[in-house]
């Protein structure tokens, strides 16, 4: 089957006028709809090899989208994603065995992938904080956690130390100062979970991918519209929902710059989204919780480094490059953020004392 014909068995008898591809993610195919009401729409085929199970991850976001939506109905706030049925459930799945969903395109957003002004960096915290905010009492133990150990860094590591000594394109000649990068910080990666173990982070419903670009902002108010890409909702901690904003936010360039003379991580935009996630949370958090925030931050960047580098030393198989070199690129990004984040450090625990 074609995208028109999978298009056309949600929208029935509105059927599809024109068929766009949409958007730069890592792991779907994603394509803009207009029907010939005029309607738009954003139709998405799930990448199976990413996500083994669709229909849990699809079951996670149903839930947690109708309860939003209920939340919605009494206490306002942003939109929530609208998803359209097929035979009575939110996804398709071809003959081939792809899983195909869509819901309604947010119309007046924008999508932005660097901060040009503080102010849509802050509307971003406010989106993710509110997030937390809304999802405060529902129990996290009824999602399925569709991604096991996505956020495990510890697990994280040893997977990485598995993919250097298998070295299975032979590129870790290429690499070994970055390899040496994540192995010298490995007494780091279990203060997440020993914190959890010892009851002082809480398990909570999660977004797991909050990065600046997954949150739509009206493109004449600046506010935040609706918080996208719902795939890895699942139990989590809000410890490293602020932290994958901050590493992918608070840097100065792309995640993908080749010239790190461009990156650095900026102090004044941690501090930023520090005060617009509190801001949307609305004092949710515990104290131990934000005394954790700045771990939070490099636990993430830090992950995402070895996630990018381990990647690259697997042969590219997770995430969606443009040229050979392109995770080892997206890699050493990661790991200037880091750098600056230790040289830093003071001043990130300080923004949490003086909140507090």
């Amino acid at each position: 089957m074609n995208i028109l014909e999978i298009a056309n068995l949600f929208l029935k008898d509105n059927h599809t006028e024109t068929v766009q591809k949409l958007g730069n993610g890592h792991i779907n195919d994603t394509y803009l709809i207009t029907s010939k009401s005029r309607r738009r729409y954003v139709l998405q085929q799930m990448n199976r090899r990413i996500f083994p199970e669709p229909q849990k991850v699809m079951e996670n976001i149903s839930l947690v989208t109708e309860y939003v939506q209920a939340k919605l109905h009494s206490e306002g706030g942003m939109k929530t994603l609208c998803f359209l049925n097929y035979d009575g459930k939110k996804y398709y799945t071809d003959p081939d065995g792809g899983i195909w969903r869509m819901y309604h395109y947010i119309e007046d957003a924008v999508s932005l992938e660097l901060i040009s002004r503080d102010e849509d960096f802050y509307w971003s915290a406010v989106a993710f904080g509110g997030f937390q905010y809304m999802l405060r009492d529902f129990p996290a133990e009824k999602l399925y956690e569709t991604l096991p150990d996505f956020h495990n860094t510890p697990k994280r590591f040893k997977d990485f130390l598995n993919s250097v000594k298998a070295d299975r394109k032979d590129r870790a000649k290429t690499c070994q100062q970055e390899i040496q990068f994540v192995k010298s910080r490995e007494s780091f990666y279990n203060i997440l979970e020993e914190s959890h173990k010892a009851g002082e982070l809480p398990l909570r419903v999660t977004h797991n991918d909050t990065k600046l670009n997954n949150v739509l902002l009206n493109a004449d108010t600046g506010r935040p519209l609706c918080i996208i890409d719902l795939d890895t909702i699942m139990p989590g901690y809000s410890v490293t929902d602020f932290g994958d904003s901050i590493r992918f936010g608070a840097s100065t360039a792309k995640e993908d710059e080749k010239d790190l003379d461009k990156v650095h991580f900026s102090l004044q935009l941690y501090k930023v989204y520090l005060k617009g996630f509190m801001d949307g949370a609305k004092g949710i958090f515990s104290k131990q919780e934000m005394t954790l925030f700045p771990v939070g931050a490099k636990m993430m960047t830090m992950e995402c480094g070895m996630r990018f580098l381990a990647d690259y030393l697997d042969g590219d198989v997770y995430f969606k490059t443009q040229y050979p070199e392109h995770n080892l690129v997206r890699a050493r990004t990661q790991f200037k953020l880091v750098e600056e984040m230790e040289e830093n450090w003071d001043q990130m625990e300080k923004a949490i004392a003086d909140i507090l």
